[in-house]
Formats: C-alpha cells, structure tokens, sequence
C-alpha cells in the first residue's frame, strides 16, 4: 500500500463518524416526517435532534482535525466548519448550538410542542445541509 493509499486513523473516525450521523440523521428526518404528536413521539423527536446535532458537531470536528485543524468545543468547531465552508449559516448553527441546550431543559410538553415547528422548519433543513456537505467530502477524499 502506497502513502497515498493509506487511510490515516483520524480519517477512519471521522468517516465511521459520518456514516453514524447518515443513521442517527434518517431516524431524525422519520421523526420530522410525523404530522403529530403523542407524548412519546414528541420527546423522540427532541432526542432525535440533540443525538444527530450532536453526532453532526463531533463529525465536523473530526473532519477539521483531519484537515490539521484541532478545535475544542461545539461552538469553536462549528465556527471553524463555517471558515472552510463545512456549514452555510453560522449564526443559524450557533442559535442551534443554544438552544439544543435549552431543549435538554424543558420539561413541560407545552414548551415541547413549542419546538416542533422550529425543528421541523429550520433545525432539519439546516442540518440536512450540513450532512450533505460532508458527504461530498467523504467522496472527494
């Protein structure tokens, strides 16, 4: 096998990375497909959201280290992903960054239900984006 060839450690973990993010992310995208609710279904629709905003972070993070680029938090990551054109919005990925950690919070299935449009509407579109992006770059490698 040829230098060109081999496949580093960190490019293993951000591409084992990725293809968990495609399976946390297809769960996600079922929950979004729901026009209702139960109880149950709506606290899995906000988990689903947290795991695969979560995996898509640690994702960006492994691809930046991968390209040299060594970041420490979720906000320093997704601020660097925007630098290399990784993410297309920084301020609506910033805003998610704030409010999944408002989400781990909420406890009443008013303010959960309260959510659901903003999931829905700007919170999948923007991370199907990010996702897409990466899996360009998984192919380009």
């Amino acid at each position: 096998m040829s230098n060109e060839q081999k496949i580093t450690d960190t490019e293993i973990r951000w591409r084992q990375r990725l293809e968990n993010l495609n399976k946390s992310f297809k769960h996600f995208e079922s929950a979004c497909n729901r026009e209702r609710y139960d109880e149950l279904e709506l606290a899995g629709l906000v988990k689903s959201y947290e795991l695969t905003f979560e995996l898509c972070c640690k994702t960006l993070k492994d691809y930046l280290y991968e390209e040299g680029i060594d970041v420490k938090s979720p906000r320093e990551t997704i601020k660097k992903a925007y630098q290399t054109a990784l993410l297309e919005n920084i301020d609506l990925w910033l805003a998610a960054l704030d409010r999944r950690n408002q989400f781990s919070h909420i406890y009443n299935e008013k303010a959960a239900n309260e959510t659901v449009p903003y999931i829905k509407e700007t919170l999948y579109p923007m991370i199907r984006a990010g996702i897409k992006i990466l899996n360009e770059k998984v192919h380009e490698t």
